[in-house]
């Protein structure tokens, strides 16, 4: 726990066997310690977990027991990692669940390799069979005053845009570029093309990518760290885990099986 906030499941062990999960459990503490002392707001449970596996009964199985439904959002997301073709499903875990109290993630990402090659490439890495592959810190948004998609979208991009620099300096590492989905009445808005400039200064433009979010909402967010094994994210009114376009990006240019510590 940190700062009485952010809660991470004391009984993991108990329904999964991941052999680098303490490490990056620890890993997230500490980093979710560095953010929230910068005073960027983190929910208490984390938005999601990508975990590695094959075959995916071994993570998706023990996740049913914990009252997650997988597929729940009727996707899957192709996910080039490292040139190997993987598949990520999402499990969700309802808000209610019992299972939230005592710390389990939102959403966790089941990614396994299509075929032999991809998953002797993930093997080939020494983490274990499955791996966390990286956790993600879920954002307090900022107070919504308006039902209007643009106009909270003027407010919530240039937001994630201070955070990401406020995390860059408390993190210490370079960041991942920012993904930034939105609604598409927000993306379609007649002054958006003008507006986006403003609500991104600061920013190179090979350090975001803007897109509308499939099935609605606002997802917004990066990695904090080297190699993809901590992120963070906003996510206001999704229907969906992730967004496919966003999924591509961000499995073909900022994560890999070889990862750096």
């Amino acid at each position: 726990m940190v700062g009485n906030l952010t809660i991470l499941p004391e009984d993991f062990a108990d329904y999964l066997s991941i052999e680098n999960a303490e490490g990056r459990l620890n890993e997230a503490l500490e980093a979710a310690e560095k953010i929230t002392k910068a005073g960027v707001r983190l929910l208490p449970n984390l938005d999601h977990a990508a975990i590695f596996t094959d075959p995916p009964h071994l993570v998706a199985g023990p996740l049913k027991q914990l009252g997650y439904i997988s597929g729940w959002d009727a996707r899957c997301y192709p996910s080039p990692v490292d040139g190997y073709d993987y598949i990520n499903v999402s499990a969700r875990l309802r808000q209610d669940s019992a299972a939230r109290t005592r710390g389990w993630f939102d959403y966790v990402a089941v990614v396994h390799p299509v075929d032999e090659s991809g998953l002797d490439h993930m093997l080939s890495q020494g983490y274990g069979n499955p791996f966390i592959h990286h956790l993600t810190w879920g954002i307090v948004p900022p107070e919504r005053t308006s039902t209007d998609e643009f106009e909270y979208s003027s407010q919530v991009v240039p937001f994630m845009v201070k955070t990401r620099a406020v995390i860059t300096e408390a993190i210490g590492d370079e960041p991942g570029t920012l993904i930034i989905a939105l609604p598409q009445a927000a993306v379609n808005h007649a002054d958006f093309a003008h507006a986006l400039p403003a609500w991104v200064e600061g920013l190179e433009p090979h350090q975001y990518q803007v897109e509308s979010m499939e099935g609605g909402g606002f997802l917004i967010q990066f990695f904090v760290l080297t190699g993809g094994r901590i992120e963070v994210a906003l996510r206001i009114g999704t229907q969906q885990t992730f967004n496919p376009k966003s999924v591509h990006k961000i499995s073909q240019d900022e994560i890999s099986a070889v990862q750096e510590e």
